[in-house]
């Protein structure tokens, strides 16, 4: 429950950022955007400004002194700068058009290096769009470009030299070349790495996504069980009380004032119960006023059932033991809507529940002589279900069914190494 409330109120800003401080790494604040982008229907709302104009700044100043430093290539000059600031600033849309942008800048490199401009920073806007695409999921075709870009680069540097500015330039050495596809490789490398960590944090995130609709459908699926059990089980008795007061309004006012009584205190508990639930759903940070009903309050259950007109007998009510919160409210709630099912269909007055303790097992066991009248008394069908579900969630088994000597018998069994106190907590 406190996990509960936690989440329904938010919870820290770790929790609903996605985990823990000190779980899992969930990547670059950057990377996250995609998520968001997702769930805004794939709408983009930030440009890299500043990361494209920083790099694009370092390009031209970088490839400046690098020209400087090999006077032997061709100088910088309108195309080349051109060249440059262009392949720089299509990393804008590196995040909205990976493909394009890859392509757009090794092509720039490509028409660079093949006019005979001085090597430099440039390479860093091909590394940039190549990694956008790899982590994109465009891994063919940054593998196709940085191929051919290293291709090309071979067939100018050993062939087409000859014909290509700058006039007179040697050939390129083989140890040029192997450094360069080594870079090409590192590149790639890291690319890989980068696309295989974001895959990994995509599907931590959906799994988070998954867990958290899961957790929301059992709270949903146990505040019914509890709103159900409550309600029912108050509900026939005074469906009965009701049928018994209007039949006995002129013959006997006595007893048609006693079931009047009966329904006002039916009733009243009801809506004391389903007040807890809703002041538990309303105020999520508080502790709930009242303990959780467990196997203490079976002479409650005894006494509502009498005031409805049926007799229980019950042996061994309190299990052999306390029990954890749970485990009690879920043997209460099993044997309530047991007893709520004797009062709707069956037409027995009399009752037995059975409560004992066997190995590790809680065992509940609750009878009826029978015979079945078939009337559906307002109820939904749902209680069977209720309690087998509420006895799953322990790891426990209900069985219902048909005496063979006639009745009804309702035989739950509660395994208790998980959910029984500790001898030392009692």
């Amino acid at each position: 429950m406190a996990e509960q409330r936690t989440r329904r109120c938010g919870g820290p800003p770790w929790a609903r950022s996605g985990g823990p401080p000190g779980g899992r790494w969930q990547g670059p604040p950057w990377w996250n955007h995609r998520g968001e982008e997702e769930a805004g229907g794939g709408h983009h709302s930030r440009w890299p400004w500043r990361s494209t104009l920083l790099l694009a700044a370092f390009v031209m100043v970088g490839s400046k002194f690098a020209a400087e430093a090999q006077p032997g290539r061709e100088q910088l000059d309108a195309l080349a700068r051109t060249l440059l600031l262009g392949g720089a600033l299509l990393l804008l849309w590196r995040q909205r058009y990976p493909a394009l942008v890859m392509c757009g800048t090794a092509a720039s490199a490509l028409v660079y290096f093949s006019a005979g401009y001085p090597y430099g920073p440039v390479f860093l806007t091909v590394a940039l769009a190549c990694f956008s695409a790899v982590v994109a999921g465009h891994r063919r075709l940054a593998w196709a470009a940085l191929g051919t870009l290293w291709t090309v680069h071979l067939l100018v540097g050993h062939w087409l030299h000859r014909w290509l500015p700058p006039e007179g330039d040697p050939a390129s050495s083989w140890g040029e070349e192997v450094a360069i596809a080594a870079w090409i490789v590192a590149i790639l490398a890291v690319s890989e790495l980068a696309r295989a960590r974001r895959q990994q944090w995509d599907r931590d995130r959906a799994e988070r996504r998954q867990a958290a609709g899961r957790r929301a459908d059992e709270e949903r699926l146990r505040i019914a069980r509890e709103l159900h059990d409550v309600l029912a089980h108050s509900i026939s008795v005074i469906n009965v009380q009701a049928g018994v007061g209007l039949a006995l309004l002129d013959s006997d006012p006595e007893q048609a004032r006693s079931a009047l009584t009966t329904i006002k205190a039916a009733s009243k508990e009801a809506l004391g119960e389903v007040r807890q639930v809703l002041d538990t759903l309303r105020t999520p940070g508080d502790a709930p006023r009242a303990p959780a009903p467990g196997l203490d309050r079976l002479p409650e259950l005894v006494e509502q059932a009498a005031g409805a007109g049926l007799t229980v007998t019950v042996e061994n009510p309190d299990g052999n033991g306390k029990l954890l919160p749970g485990a009690d409210l879920a043997a209460f709630r099993i044997v309530q809507e047991a007893l709520t099912n004797v009062v709707r269909h069956s037409g027995s007055r009399r009752a037995r529940v059975r409560v004992d303790r066997t190995g590790d097992a809680l065992r509940l066991r609750i009878d009826d002589d029978g015979p079945a009248t078939g009337e559906e008394a307002g109820g939904s069908g749902n209680g069977l279900a209720g309690m087998r579900e509420r006895a799953a969630a322990l790891g426990g088994t209900i069985e219902a069914g048909p005496r063979q000597d006639g009745g009804f018998r309702v035989l739950a069994v509660l395994p208790l190494n998980k959910s029984r106190i500790p001898e030392e907590d009692r």
